[in-house]
């Protein structure tokens, strides 16, 4: 492994660490001074856990014997002495492999059958059913058991035509499958859909996870690859080799599932692999480099990239340096070169999105608490003020500020009912926005088109099913996103009244957008169209086929943004009413306490000096914990800052 690659994934999981170190102090600091309420501790706890939960994501891509594996071998598995992936000549892994560490479970192998493809459910909805998998342990103390369990997933099966045409993998109509097909019917396929490698590795360990794909073929038939583990990757290297160019397999893959991953090409390397192809030594060095920089010029143009994304590399030339302890022979294989680029794009881009969406969170915490603290310091103040300027006054003049203190509290429990009035309305607009957005309304339009379409006589019938499911949900979040907007109006007018007409903060109602989700559905269509709603996919596969297939792929994703829209919703709903609420109650207790302080000197059942004392050390309280707050914002924003990152980067550069 680079040692820069190394250091900065342990600086990261450093970082990661204080951050959620200085979050804890936050917010036991919140509970002990009596300011968390139920909505403060629920998001410090949300963060927390997806601090805990983080995790760095790789895809590796490419289409058969581009080298995949022996990259992932050189880069993080060099430390081993020997290659963890199988790596030989043609086909090795099978099956998309995961590797990550999993702490408090044995170094493992789980191997999903591929005859669930015959059955409803994706790969993940199978993660949650361990007995579905073959499980198979790892002796990271013997190399040989090591290599022999790994080499598991190079398993193949032979089956009869059909049922590899049902499983997605064979099309009986594909001239090439013509080609291979055996004497007696059969094709060979992969024994296993999906593998999970549980590993004690120090990258996997502090949160890598390695996806390792297997192809075209499998890239287009899993739709969990597709729908899910590329897009949430937080970079993509695709692998082409230097002795084939781009082939029309490769272009496949590239433009219809890399390229449209991200509108920038931050976070996707192109790796021209087996550059030791091209080295002779019949040539010069100079010429071997620009025959390479030829090679990389032609493959950056034809996948319309700026040269500066390819980065040539012998993959197995890097590895035997490794091992071998071989400068030269590492810097002829220019790894180095691509790990440096590793360790500036995934490493930084990814600090930032946790630090961005960390700060918006504590940010939210710290101004909540802060306006709280803050109106309970100018309410001290005032009563004060207040009580100051009953010195030396009468009886009656005592009498006329209780007096003003009681229409002060009935004109707000005036705008209390005012209050109720609006958490009423409140509620009928959130059970409406709840209903659009509802999984007990998606579930049955599911149910719904699942039988239109198995009911189907006619393909165009079941196109209309598949398309009307699409328009639906649309329809149900543009109507969800209206009830946002009314809901986002009407809370900011009613924070406005409260500050204008009783004093309490002026308050922003934090904001709600489900443009994104559109957004996801609109994608999730556009794949329909590509590979559903067309001619050849409706004569070629059959109803039954066409309709699991259709349930297990996109109308799975589509219940999957819904579930995520749902729940990012009510977390908004209670955030929007939430500080209302506290500063509502705020309010009041300052109103009862000045009542009683003015009430309790009226009575003469304490002297003014001693209340106002009272309110002082109050007051000095206050402004301590104001001071305090400040401090523990600092501390977090300054560990979120990493001010210590720029400048290693650029040392290291």
């Amino acid at each position: 492994m680079s040692a820069t690659l190394v250091s900065e994934f342990e600086h990261y999981s450093n970082w990661r660490n204080g951050v959620s170190g200085r979050i804890v102090a936050l917010r036991d600091w919140l509970t002990a001074q009596e300011l968390n309420d139920a909505e403060t501790d629920l998001k410090l706890k949300q963060l927390l856990d997806r601090l805990e939960e983080d995790r760095l994501n790789v895809a590796f891509v490419a289409e058969f014997s581009r080298g995949k594996s022996e990259l992932i071998n050189a880069i993080f598995f060099s430390d081993y002495r020997q290659r963890v992936l199988p790596t030989s000549a043609g086909r090795t892994t099978m099956c998309p492999t995961e590797l990550f560490f999993e702490a408090g479970s044995p170094p493992s192998i789980r191997l999903l059958p591929i005859q669930t493809k015959s059955r409803t459910g994706t790969v993940s909805d199978f993660k949650r059913h361990p007995e579905e998998w073959t499980a198979l342990a790892l002796d990271v103390n013997s190399a040989d058991q090591m290599r022999e369990s790994l080499c598991r997933l190079s398993d193949t099966l032979r089956v009869p035509i059909g049922v590899a045409a049902e499983y997605g993998l064979a099309n009986p109509d594909d001239e090439e499958t013509a080609r291979v097909l055996a004497r007696d019917g059969t094709v060979e396929i992969p024994r296993w859909r999906h593998a999970l490698i549980n590993f004690p590795h120090p990258l996997l360990e502090k949160g890598l996870v390695i996806l390792d794909t297997p192809g075209l073929n499998a890239i287009g038939t899993e739709p969990e690859l597709t729908l899910n583990l590329l897009p949430n990757a937080h970079a993509v290297l695709f692998l082409l080799a230097a002795d084939t160019g781009v082939t029309k397999s490769d272009i496949e893959i590239w433009r219809k599932h890399i390229a449209p991953l991200q509108g920038a090409s931050s976070g996707r390397l192109v790796v021209l692999n087996k550059i030791d192809g091209l080295w002779d030594d019949l040539k010069s060095a100079d010429e071997v480099d620009a025959e390479i920089a030829k090679q990389a010029r032609v493959c950056a143009a034809q996948l319309e990239l700026p040269e500066s994304q390819v980065y040539p590399v012998s993959a197995q030339k890097a590895l035997v340096a490794k091992v071998q302890h071989n400068p030269a022979l590492l810097e002829k294989s220019r790894l180095p070169a691509l790990e440096t680029a590793l360790t500036h794009e995934l490493i930084p881009c990814k600090q930032e999105l946790v630090r961005q969406s960390t700060l918006g969170a504590i940010e939210d915490v710290v101004v909540r608490t802060t306006e709280l603290l803050e109106a309970r310091l100018a309410s001290i103040q005032d009563q004060i003020e207040e009580l100051e300027g009953l010195r030396g006054k009468n009886r009656d003049v005592v009498e006329r500020i209780m007096d003003k203190v009681n229409q002060e509290t009935r004109q707000f429990d005036r705008g209390l009912g005012q209050f109720k009035a609006l958490r009423t309305i409140f509620a009928h607009h959130a059970g409406r926005l709840r209903k659009h957005l509802g999984m007990r309304h998606l579930y049955a339009e599911v149910k719904k088109t699942r039988s239109d379409m198995d009911n189907s006589r006619f393909s165009r019938e079941m196109r209309e099913a598949m398309l009307g499911f699409f328009s639906t949900m649309k329809g149900n979040l543009a109507k969800a996103g209206h009830e946002v907007d009314e809901i986002q109006s009407m809370m900011s007018a009613m924070y406005r009244k409260f500050s204008d007409e009783y004093g309490l903060a002026a308050v922003s109602p934090p904001a709600h957008n489900l443009a994104r989700f559109h957004k996801e559905i609109e994608r999730l269509e556009r794949i329909f169209n590509e590979r559903f709603n067309t001619v050849l996919q409706m004569l070629t596969q059959g109803q039954h086929s066409l309709t699991a297939k259709f349930f297990e792929t996109l109308a799975g994703r589509v219940v999957e943004v819904f579930d995520i829209a749902n729940r990012e919703t009510e977390a908004w709903l209670k955030a929007l009413i939430a500080p209302m609420e506290t500063q509502v109650r705020e309010h009041q207790l300052q109103l009862k306490r000045r009542l009683d302080s003015v009430r309790r000197i009226h009575d003469a059942t304490e002297t003014l000096d001693e209340r106002i004392r009272e309110l002082a050390a109050n007051e000095e309280a206050t402004a301590r914990q104001l001071e305090q707050l400040a401090q523990l914002s600092s501390l977090v924003n300054a560990s979120l800052a990493d001010d210590g990152e720029k400048e290693r980067l650029e040392i290291s550069a």
